[in-house]
């Protein structure tokens, strides 16, 4: 796993100065401390930072193909580099290493754009043909790894892994872009089509970039969608079998390592089957460690370790608690733009576990947006079914104003929290799921901005992306609309966000097997009853498991890995909640109004409402505006 960074000039090749892209790649210099490099011709730098994995001595980048006309920068893996290599060597190519960053040389000169057809693997590269004058920036199906890029006014596109690596470029204007604050606000990250620092993009899961010199610069085009409108056909036993062969693949072809290789494992059926199906590959004991919390509502630890015991794997685990709060301003300079899912704690201290004895660790994300795990969907399903029922001419105004009428009573019992799922009966499906996934609610966020703010952002609404997303999806049913949006927004914006920034902060590389492009593609093709049945989700799943893992296992309610904040913010952190609402760089900005945060930050601390979620994003915000424009 590696950081990449470059400067191409678009309109004519004037000179690259090497010591700017080498700035460039040494700000992500914690993504690959294992090696430096910069390569440098007429209007074009490449710059990298490397964690050897693969082909240790020869796999140094840039790589330079061996007549001189390409060079590469590259972050991520090729799983099946190997294979790929021997059908490249069938068409008369070779090779003077055994890595798999010349197999993405060889696959270009091959296949030109449609080289990535032919890979399965997580990356985002640079490449610059010199024949063609041009550079081709590239990103995997599913988003795993990231890559911005922006234009500047000397006439170059720059490009990078992380944010901080745009930044450091003397060209690059730090001006918010306040729609990318709504839309952090929605949904406590932001999303790939937006970047708070304004005039950056990233650029989108599943696409490429063609660039050419002395042309325009072309849009992001899609090279690969997931497919939710067809239906796999067989018996359940055959589609199950399928799926297994499916989930062993991802796993098997994951395990691949010159380093030394592990698991995350938390308890929950998806890193529980990783594993298994890891232990049943592997000749050794598997490496595995867990993240537990002293509240017994969110710790799974005592699962975790159940899981380490049937597989006899080398566990280890770390408890994580309020203390760990000493982590944000590192949490905040390994994300550059806020990110609130208050989970990248842990996943931090995970991370950081793993990494004191290996260097590649195994994870379960992808399953719950593949195969229908998250509570939403079952909810969704639901709202659904009666939406079906129900002309909207008589639902909207019925559930509507019974929405509106009925308390919000955070503290109740959840049967008696009824009026979310009155006001998602009022919507449309798409913006009631939107509602579903976001963190801070439209009304609520309309209170906590000032009017210059709302002004500001004409009526630019963060979850119109959702509405539109599950609108325009290749999908049959409400069930794959929700799971298809999911997997567009809040996968590659959240989940592996996440996965990247606090993995390659330690200099950790995370493999996602259940995010296989091809296992993906068969889950969205099963039908919604093998993904969705009787309320359970990942139904099929753990069908599949259950020669595996235990009932208790594979059964149990769902508790996701949550971090406790909002007992957190009622007690060792309630000082950092009083000073968000008068002296925090958010104040700062002017942009919230200071009695209505005030006003969250004291019902949060009596007990009447549960805000925690929401100050955890003020906090977070905070840090980020601080570090990013000078605030406060």
């Amino acid at each position: 796993m590696c950081g990449i960074a470059g400067i191409f000039h678009i309109g004519t090749a004037k000179p690259v100065g090497a010591e700017r892209v080498r700035a460039m790649a040494d700000a992500q210099a914690h993504r690959g401390p294992d090696g430096a490099g910069v390569w440098v011709a007429p209007g074009v730098g490449l710059g990298h930072r490397r964690l050897a994995i693969v082909d240790i001595v020869g796999g140094a980048q840039p790589m330079v193909s061996g007549d001189g006309t390409l060079a590469v920068t590259y972050n991520g893996e090729i799983y099946n580099h190997v294979e790929l290599r021997a059908e490249l060597e069938r068409r008369g190519h070779g090779f003077r290493t055994a890595s798999d960053t010349e197999v993405i040389l060889a696959g270009w000169r091959e296949w030109g754009a449609g080289c990535l057809d032919h890979f399965n693997g997580m990356f985002a590269f640079a490449l610059y043909d010199a024949e063609r004058q041009c550079l081709f920036l590239a990103r995997d199906r599913l988003g795993v790894k990231p890559l911005h890029y922006a234009t500047v006014s000397d006439g170059s596109l720059i490009f990078a892994s992380e944010l901080k690596g745009l930044l450091v470029h003397p060209l690059i204007r730090r001006e918010p872009d306040l729609r990318a604050v709504e839309d952090y606000m929605a949904f406590g990250y932001v999303p790939d089509d937006a970047c708070i620092v304004s005039g950056v993009h990233k650029l989108p899961a599943g696409t490429r970039m063609l660039v050419a010199r002395g042309k325009p610069l072309p849009a992001p085009e899609r090279w690969w969608d997931v497919d939710f409108s067809a239906r796999a056909r067989g018996s359940r036993a055959a589609l199950q079998e399928e799926l297994l062969a499916r989930l062993r693949d991802g796993v098997r072809s994951r395990m691949g390592a010159d380093v030394p290789l592990g698991a995350f494992l938390s308890g929950g059926v998806d890193s529980a089957s990783v594993v298994a199906l890891m232990a049943e590959a592997s000749p050794r004991a598997v490496s595995t460690c867990t993240i537990g919390f002293r509240e017994a509502g969110h710790d799974e630890s005592s699962y975790a370790a159940a899981v380490a015991k049937r597989f006899a794997t080398e566990h280890r685990s770390r408890i994580v608690d309020a203390d760990d709060f000493v982590l944000i301003d590192r949490l905040a300079a390994a994300f550059d733009e806020p990110f609130a899912d208050a989970s990248a704690l842990a996943t931090y201290r995970l991370c950081e576990l793993a990494r004191e004895t290996v260097t590649v660790a195994l994870a379960g994300d992808g399953a719950d947006e593949a195969l229908a795990g998250y509570r939403r969907y079952r909810f969704h399903a639901a709202e659904e079914r009666v939406r079906g029922r129900l002309p909207a001419g008589l639902r909207r105004p019925l559930f509507g104003a019974a929405g509106r009428l009925y308390p919000k009573v955070d503290w109740a019992p959840r049967p008696l929290r009824a009026k979310a799922t009155l006001l998602a009966l009022a919507e449309d499906g798409g913006e009631a799921y939107a509602r579903a996934v976001g963190v801070t609610p439209p009304e609520l966020r309309a209170r906590l901005f000032n009017d210059g703010f709302r002004r500001a952002i004409a009526g630019h609404r963060a979850e119109e992306r959702y509405a539109l997303a599950m609108r325009d999806a290749p999908a049959l049913g409400g069930l794959d609309r929700a799971q298809y949006a999911d997997l567009k927004i809040w996968l590659p914006g959240d989940i592996l966000t996440k996965v990247d920034r606090t993995s390659m902060a330690v200099g950790l590389e995370a493999r996602e097997p259940l995010l296989d492009h091809r296992l993906v593609e068969f889950a969205a093709s099963l039908p919604p009853g093998l993904r969705l049945r009787g309320g359970e989700g990942k139904w099929l799943m753990k069908k599949a498991m259950a020669a595996y893992l235990p009932r208790d296992i594979l059964h149990r309610p769902k508790m996701g890995f949550v971090t406790p904040v909002g007992a957190w913010f009622r007690g060792a952190l309630a000082g950092e909640a009083e000073r968000i609402a008068t002296s925090s760089a958010v104040a700062a900005t002017g942009w919230f109004e200071p009695k209505a945060v005030a006003a969250v930050v004291a019902a949060h601390r009596s007990g009447r409402s549960d805000h925690g979620r929401l100050l955890w994003q003020l906090v977070v915000l905070d840090r980020a505006v601080g570090r990013l424009f000078g605030a406060g």
